[in-house]
């Protein structure tokens, strides 16, 4: 791993002076410089090893550096690395097929497949299908804890504030209505109960003219379309009841709403299933997918819609466009990965790996009454860390835990090294595991160690 590029300190300099600071996050002070990386691990210039667990905000589903997609995209580079998507190549119609013909085993729809470069594009080519398709309708329901990108208009459906405040008035702004969050529930009810009374609460908006949603003379919504992440990725991985969504739905389909799943981070099996709605026993009208397509590996992202919704008599060519959407590098791993999936059980690693990593954190639960709670489906998990009442968030711990592990000062059986974590939830105070899909029952103990490290120093350290 030891290379000859600038040290940090000149890198960390001239970053300092010559890069724009809006297109990223520094977590940590000063922030962290990798230089490899392979499995469930980054390396720094040193070799030091940093144990991921988020991968790269759930882009590198399958491990870093896979040697199969990799294989993949170098082949591609020597055959076709270019096209210009007014032309036609081979894997972005193998790729759409696939992907619709999953889709209409799944949900029972015939749909088509959209093509863009990310997920926050691919919000933006969905906003566009579902106003065209509602004829004009700009507004959109959205969840509060809902985060669908940072373009103008997918932050338009963001609930956070802070990615509006400066840039002026958001006339479309979504209704962000309440996401279920157990933990945090109304004392007195069960989860499910708690879920029944969010549907209920959301439904009394079409009771009256005077709600302000509905007309009951015509029978029309304002609203075109309800973005809901079925997992909440940046909100903490929150797990909704099960019969959440299903209740939901029911209302949207009553009064003419689509439902628009944003699968972002949690698609490509991340919760154990291809596409974490599945979970809920609800057939969605679209889906917007990107990172794990590809593996990290080329910023392709797309969208599934209805055939009713997308076909091209009601959205025609140039509806939308993007110079590089559907590019034959990113087409060609994002076909090799549903291959690769189809060809492995992934329900059931996925399933396996992540209730036993659930088992290593609820022994940190019950050691640790910082951990509020720890929950999880599949592989996307989550620690939620308080005060030592087990539920007021804890921001200034968790902020610790993540200083020390990207210090890289940690011990596994005498040897240094780091370990990779991502905060999220609506206090900044869960920790959200997105670890590789591969990740070995091995790795899954180191890193339950190296937690129980963090949370032990950080708690001394404040």
């Amino acid at each position: 791993m030891i290379n000859s590029r600038p040290d940090d300190a000149t890198l960390l300099a001239d970053e300092t002076k010559y890069c724009s600071f809006g297109d990223t996050v520094h977590y940590v002070e000063p922030p962290k410089i990798f230089d490899g990386c392979e499995g469930s691990y980054m390396y720094d210039k040193e070799g030091k090893a940093f144990l991921d667990l988020q991968m790269w905000y759930s882009a590198c589903n399958f491990g870093y550096a896979n040697e199969r997609l990799n294989n993949v995209l170098k082949k591609q580079i020597d055959t076709l690395p270019q096209c210009a998507s007014q032309y036609l190549h081979p894997t972005k119609i193998e790729l759409a097929k696939t992907i619709a013909q999953g889709m209409e085993k799944r949900f029972g729809y015939e749909g088509r497949v959209h093509f863009n470069v990310g997920g926050s594009q691919c919000i933006e080519d969905s906003l566009k299908l579902v106003r065209n398709a509602s004829g004009g309708k700009s507004l959109m329901f959205a969840f509060q804890g809902g985060y669908h990108g940072r373009t103008l208009g997918a932050s338009s459906i963001t609930s956070s504030y802070r990615y509006r405040r400066r840039y002026g008035h958001f006339g479309d702004r979504a209704m962000f209505v309440p996401f279920p969050y157990p933990f945090r529930r109304p004392k007195g009810m069960t989860a499910e109960e708690y879920g029944e009374h969010l549907v209920a609460e959301f439904a009394r908006l079409f009771e009256t003219e005077y709600h302000g949603v509905w007309d009951p003379k015509v029978g029309q919504a304002e609203y075109a379309a309800f973005y809901a992440e079925p997992l909440q990725a940046t909100g903490g991985y929150i797990v909704p009841p099960r019969n959440y969504f299903k209740g939901l739905k029911k209302v949207l389909d009553q009064y003419g709403i689509l439902l628009v799943v944003d699968e972002i981070q949690m698609g490509f099996y991340r919760t154990g299933k291809l596409w974490s709605i599945e979970h809920f026993d609800v057939k969605p009208d679209v889906v917007v997918f990107a990172k794990a397509l590809t593996n990290g590996l080329n910023p392709l992202g797309g969208l599934w819609a209805r055939e009713e919704l997308i076909n091209p008599q009601v959205f025609p060519v140039g509806s939308t466009h993007s110079t590089f959407a559907s590019n034959p590098l990113g087409t060609a791993v994002g076909l090799e990965v549903l291959k690769m999936t189809s060809e492995t059980d992934y329900e059931k690693m996925v399933m396996d790996s992540g209730a036993y990593f659930l088992e290593g954190l609820k022994t940190l639960e019950k050691k640790h009454k910082e951990i509020g709670e720890v929950d999880g489906l599949g592989l996307a998990l989550r620690a939620e860390i308080c005060t030592e009442d087990g539920f007021t968030a804890n921001k200034a711990l968790v902020d610790k835990m993540v200083d020390i592990g990207m210090s890289g000062d940690l011990d596994w059986k005498g040897t240094k090294m780091g370990l990779v974590l991502d905060i999220g939830g609506y206090y900044k105070n869960v920790i959200t595991f997105a670890p590789s899909l591969h990740i070995s029952r091995q790795e899954i103990d180191q890193g339950i160690e190296l937690l129980d490290q963090l949370i032990t120093r950080a708690k001394k350290e404040l």
